[in-house]
């Protein structure tokens, strides 16, 4: 197969702006070798050591903040105002990760047991190819990236072709933090043969995939006939229920940010509304009043709200939703806006677009949009918002929106979703797992469990001598090798003031006479060697 030349196309003028040149079979075979190379060496650093590496890289991240807004701006559409808060967002990410994680990775004692020590390790997991997103590079990247380096892993990047830049430019600032050669490692690539041949590799020891439902399956698919962890951010059909109690104009404003920030283009945003039929028409009309303010245009201008979405097949697909829609009987009610009517030229502008009168009946309230569109639909109570938001293929997220917090947390236990928000949206923490249940996705990304993926468990149960008297000592180190049959506790019981041993980690030994010696035991099966030092 000849060497591939992938093309990256503005969202703002459909005109090619970058190109990259994939990889050859034979070098993308490689990079799994050089990644197992790579982490036989780099899985012997001390955690200390990795993070002193990852908080030098998200260092260096930060300081290129302006110049990676730009780019973002430029590949995938979202206006300049809101690209440099993505960089922000996954340097605090990152920071996050990093003071978890000696917590997230220390050892686990087992339940005590005399004469053993019992505890479970965690060791990591080898090398992780990593497949992510263009809609959120940075963050999605980041989720997966820098629990693998902290816990120990060599790793495989393969960026969209519509951001191609954002995977150079963090191998770039990790080399310049000091990571070793070839534990991390990109390559562009279009083809899915040749991404079909990584996953199916047998070095590669964990595939993380953020992307599209039938993109995960694909990968899914092609690591079917290995026994390796496949994690999987999907799509999300992400609703929200709008409860009567609720203040109006508030909830207004912060869903219609919810589904139209990045112009609808993330995995969380709002995708279906479900109102308390008695303030529908209220909520409609703050809605309404909300999109008078916003403004869809050139994306490199500050005072833009909405950019274009990312490609012309995107744009297709958001209107044919809407046209399915309005065929069924739906409304539209978006109201007047100089923007939305006269957009930029050439661009793929898609406006802002509320819809009402709309039922389950329709592609809008059942398949992900990934668009700017508000659809929305009266409901009678609870108990019906709580069914038809469950009613989809999808959960990610969803929210409730109340003054009555506890009843809103009450609700959440019967969403089926991987996150519930009660008064908030489009909002992942990351001290809280991130995960998608049904086919939004597998797997934990985020907080302490998002280490989990890249490391392996090791039990250990070690028996441990029992200890005697110990002759005194003055300055002096003793070693002999004697026969324990198998049960170290053949000592000379001299008495002394030392005798009374306590263990600590790391097989150290304090006296507990009070006077502050330090005792070091080594153990082997058919010996035990311990050395002294007696102070003046």
């Amino acid at each position: 197969m000849s060497v591939e030349v992938l093309t990256t196309i503005s969202p703002v003028t459909n005109q090619p702006i970058l190109t990259r040149n994939g990889l050859s079979d034979s070098d993308v075979a490689l990079l799994p070798v050089f990644a197992t190379q790579a982490f036989n060496e780099y899985r012997l650093t001390t955690l200390g050591q990795r993070q002193a590496i990852v908080k030098n890289a998200l260092h260096l991240l930060n300081s290129r903040r302006d110049v990676l807004a730009r780019e973002l701006t430029e590949q995938m559409g979202r206006p300049i105002a809101y690209t440099s808060s993505e960089i922000t967002s996954a340097v605090a990410r990152g920071e996050y990760l990093l003071r978890v994680s000696e917590e997230a990775l220390r050892d686990t004692d087992g339940e005590p047991e005399k004469g053993f020590k019992r505890y479970i390790r965690k060791a990591p997991i080898g090398p992780v190819l990593i497949i992510f997103a263009w809609n959120y590079p940075y963050l999605i990247l980041i989720n997966s990236l820098i629990t693998a380096l902290l816990a120990g892993n060599s790793v495989i990047l393969k960026p969209s072709p519509q951001t191609p830049t954002i995977v150079e430019h963090v191998y770039d600032v990790f080399m310049n933090a000091g990571l070793p050669d070839k534990v991390i490692q990109y390559f562009h690539c279009g083809s899915i043969i040749r991404l079909e041949s990584i996953v199916q590799s047998p070095q590669i020891q964990l595939i993380c995939f953020t992307g599209s439902v039938a993109g995960g399956l694909q990968i899914q698919r092609a690591a079917a006939d290995r026994v390796v962890p496949v994690g999987l951010e999907l799509g999300g059909k992400d609703p929200a229920y709008v409860r009567a109690d609720v203040d109006v104009r508030w909830a207004a404003k912060e869903i219609v940010d919810g589904a139209v920030f990045n112009s609808g283009q993330s995995c969380c945003s709002i995708e279906r509304v479900y109102v308390a039929e008695g303030i529908h028409d209220e909520f409609v009309a703050a809605v309404q009043d909300v999109l008078r303010v916003y403004k869809l245009g050139d994306p490199f201008d500050l005072s833009t709200n909405v950019g274009p979405v990312v490609s012309q097949r995107s744009m297709d697909l958001i209107n044919t939703h809407v046209d399915d829609a309005l065929e069924k009987g739906a409304i539209d009610a978006t109201p007047d806006n100089l923007s939305f009517t006269s957009p930029p030229f050439n661009g793929n502008y898609v406006k802002p677009t509320l819809l009402t009168g709309v039922t389950h009946d329709m592609d809008v309230m059942n398949d992900e949009t990934f668009g700017p569109i508000i659809p929305v639909m009266k409901v009678g109570s609870d108990d019906e918002a709580v069914r038809l938001m469950n009613d989809s293929e999808f959960g990610l997220t969803a929210s409730i929106w109340t003054k009555d917090t506890k009843a809103g947390e009450q609700l959440a236990n019967y969403v089926d979703a991987g996150t519930v928000f009660v008064n908030r949206c489009d909002f992942p923490s990351p001290d809280l797992a991130w995960t998608g249940w049904k086919d939004s996705g597998r797997g934990v990304t985020l907080s302490k469990f998002g280490f989990e993926q890249g490391m392996r468990i090791k039990k250990r149960s070690s028996q441990t001598p029992e200890l005697g008297n110990i002759p005194e000592g003055r300055l002096v180190k003793m070693g002999k090798e004697r026969e324990t049959k198998g049960h170290p506790t053949d000592f000379k019981k001299d008495p002394d003031p030392f005798s009374s041993m306590v263990a600590l980690p790391a097989n150290r030994l304090v006296s507990s006479a009070g006077n502050g010696d330090v005792f070091t035991l080594s153990v082997s099966t058919r010996a035990i060697c311990i050395a002294w030092e007696h102070g003046n």
